[in-house]
């Protein structure tokens, strides 16, 4: 893994990526042992279920998944961390490997006994012979209202909460997703610092795919919010007509520190993609849960 800027003072480096011009994504990235299962690590279980029956977003289904620790007891009240975009977050094999993350981390102590949720986007069935479902996922994920948090709040949390104890203090709650799914999880948080208090977004969409490229504005002028957010981004990320992916992220976390948040970016060389994202994942993870006070 090479090339990555943790940044921290970012005024004088944005000004010196200014203009922004478009660099070819490296994604050289290798993963470390935290991403690998280890023999003698407590494997948690990981169960799909589907939700059909949605009344905040009325008429759309959707995959899910729930991870549960093998160190959850059953009596104490765990720690939760939601996923959009949850099929490419729970899978093993893929660039994230969120369940053998947690097994290591958890099994270290390293982050606290947590709960996995993973979400996948809604869609809508199709009502002809094609077959062809309709996506929800932008208006979803990329919309700027308290919609898609009170759908965690009011559906998918209580679900959950019917079979495992789950903490409902904010310090014990994260949510986190990639692209539109990254500034979901902002938005999730941001209106709702009660529910959430810690954000994790890779290669976030905080560009004018439905008014996103607000935040960093918004930010600097709105009273600071109880959330601890971690962005990852790279330098060969999108620049399309929704806006520079990076040059965005650049400015989130600016405003971020102007504010006074507990924010860190990571900085990369790759592109629009969970590469970066999923070998810096136990890092991110650690920083995230840092500190978190047990539950009451």
């Amino acid at each position: 893994m090479r090339r990555l800027l943790p940044l921290v003072a970012l005024p004088g480096l944005i000004a010196a990526l200014v203009p922004f011009a478009p660099v070819s994504a490296a994604d050289d990235y290798t993963y470390g042992p935290d991403s690998v299962p280890h023999p003698g690590v407590p494997k948690g279980k990981v169960a799909p279920f589907k939700w059909n029956a949605s009344k905040v977003f009325e008429g759309t289904e959707r995959d899910c998944w729930l991870y549960v620790p093998e160190q959850y007891d059953g009596k104490t009240p765990a720690c939760v961390m939601v996923f959009q975009d949850g099929g490419s977050y729970v899978s093993e094999k893929g660039a994230f490997r969120v369940p053998v993350v947690f097994d290591n981390l958890i099994h270290k102590k390293e982050m606290p006994v947590t709960i996995g949720i993973f979400l996948n986007p809604g869609s809508f069935p199709s009502a002809d012979s094609t077959g062809a479902a309709r996506s929800n996922r932008s208006f979803e994920y990329d919309t700027l209202s308290d919609q898609y948090a009170n759908f965690l709040a009011k559906e998918i949390l209580p679900e959950v909460g019917k079979s495992i104890k789950l903490r409902t203090d904010a310090a014990g709650r994260a949510i986190c997703g990639i692209s539109s799914g990254g500034i979901c999880a902002f938005t999730a948080a941001w209106e709702r610092p009660d529910l959430f208090g810690k954000v994790l977004s890779h290669v976030g969409s905080f560009t004018n795919i439905r008014g996103g490229d607000v935040y960093p504005g918004l930010i600097r002028k709105t009273e600071k919010k109880p959330i601890r957010v971690f962005l990852q981004d790279g330098s060969g990320d999108l620049d399309n007509l929704h806006g520079n992916w990076p040059l965005a992220n650049l400015q989130m976390a600016s405003s971020l520190r102007q504010m006074g948040y507990d924010y860190k970016l990571v900085f990369g060389d790759g592109g629009h993609n969970g590469k970066h994202g999923g070998v810096i994942l136990p890092d991110s993870l650690r920083w995230l849960w840092r500190d978190t006070p047990a539950a009451k």
